[in-house]
C-alpha cells in the first residue's frame, strides 16, 4: 500500500528522438566522410562519422514511442518519386560553426518531398521542429569548428568534384544522443510504389 498523503508516481510514456531523411549509399557516404576528415584536418572540429552521414528532410525530437505507427503511415501517404541529387559545393555556417555539402541548384523533386512531409506531419498533430525554416538541403561535414573569422574560412572552403547521389527512398530514423555522438537506428524505409501500382 502507498503511505497516506504519498501523491502516486505516473510513469511517462517511452519517447523516441527521431527525424525523416535521405542516407547515401556506402560509396557516396566515404567520398563525404573523406571531405570531412581533410575539412577538420584543415579547420578543426568534430568530422560526421561515416555511419552517420545523412541529409535530413524533417526533425521531429522527441515523440511517444506509441505514435511511431502513425508517423510511419504519414511517410506512406507521400507522393514520393525516385530522384537525383549533385553535391557540388562546401558551405559555412557561422552560428553553430558548421561545414556542409549541398546542391547549387535546386531540385524540385526534393523541395516537393520535404514540403508534403512537413505537411503531413502537422495534419497529423505533430510538431515539426523545422516545419516554419526555410528548408536548405545539406549534409553536416564539420561540427564545432574552432572559432575564426568567418570570412576566413569561407575563403578557404574545398571545393568539391559533383557527387551524383541517387535518391531512391527516404527513412525514418531514431536519434539517441551518447558521448560520442548521435547513433542512429533505422526505424522504416520509405520507397516509390511499383510502377502501375
Amino acid at each position: 500500500m502507498r503511505p497516506e498523503g504519498q501523491a502516486e508516481k505516473t510513469e511517462r510514456p517511452a519517447t523516441a528522438r527521431v527525424f525523416f531523411g535521405l542516407w547515401p549509399s556506402p560509396e557516396l557516404a566515404g567520398q563525404l566522410a573523406a571531405i570531412a576528415e581533410a575539412a577538420a584536418g584543415q579547420f578543426g572540429g568534430r568530422p560526421t562519422r561515416l555511419d552517420t552521414i545523412h541529409l535530413t528532410l524533417a526533425f521531429l525530437g522527441d515523440i511517444p514511442e506509441a505514435q511511431l505507427p502513425t508517423l510511419c503511415d504519414v511517410a506512406r501517404r507521400v507522393a514520393f518519386r525516385p530522384f537525383e541529387l549533385t553535391l557540388d559545393q562546401v558551405g559555412f555556417w557561422p552560428r553553430p560553426r558548421l561545414l556542409w555539402a549541398g546542391c547549387r541548384a535546386s531540385v524540385p523533386a526534393l523541395g516537393g518531398l520535404v514540403a508534403e512531409l512537413r505537411e503531413g506531419i502537422v495534419e497529423a498533430g505533430f510538431s515539426a521542429h523545422d516545419h516554419e525554416r526555410t528548408f536548405i538541403p545539406h549534409v553536416t561535414l564539420v561540427r564545432r569548428i574552432p572559432a575564426s573569422p568567418a570570412g576566413d574560412i569561407a575563403h578557404r572552403l574545398p571545393p568539391i568534384a559533383p557527387l551524383r547521389w541517387p535518391c531512391q527512398d527516404f527513412v525514418l530514423v531514431r536519434s539517441q544522443l551518447a558521448v560520442t555522438g548521435s547513433r542512429y537506428q533505422t526505424i522504416a524505409r520509405f520507397s516509390a510504389p511499383p510502377l502501375g501500382a
